[in-house]
């Protein structure tokens, strides 16, 4: 699809599923429940055309990335704990995140913080 890369990269002890595309400040696409990165695949190019990295991960327990078994396994905690490794595999002090339905967006605000409070 228009040059999307697809790789599957190790966080916070599971195997998370990514598409992205582009060069430049990161931009962390959401997807909400029960979609998947695809949900975002005409943002990734608009993004990627205007400058920036897009980057579109299937959240824990969603498409291609590990499905934990134990509920217990998904709590804030967990999810934002992908997002910050995520972050810092992708080598960023920081990201913008958008998030299409609302309910992730306290993730990307948690995240965030708890990146601000790391590297401080």
């Amino acid at each position: 699809m228009e040059g999307v890369e697809q790789r599957v990269v190790s966080v916070n002890g599971i195997k998370l599923h990514l598409a992205e595309k582009g060069q430049g400040p990161v931009v962390l696409l959401l997807h909400g429940f029960p979609e998947l990165w695809y949900s975002w695949r005409h943002q990734i190019i608009a993004l990627a055309s205007h400058g920036y990295r897009a980057v579109a991960p299937d959240l824990r327990g969603f498409g291609d990335t590990d499905a934990p078994s134990s509920l217990t396994n998904y709590t804030v905690f967990h999810i934002v704990g992908d997002l910050i490794a995520l972050i810092d595999l992708l080598g960023q002090d920081q990201c913008l995140w958008w998030d299409m339905t609302g309910e992730r967006g306290l993730l990307g605000i948690y995240a965030c913080f708890a990146l601000i409070e790391l590297r401080h």
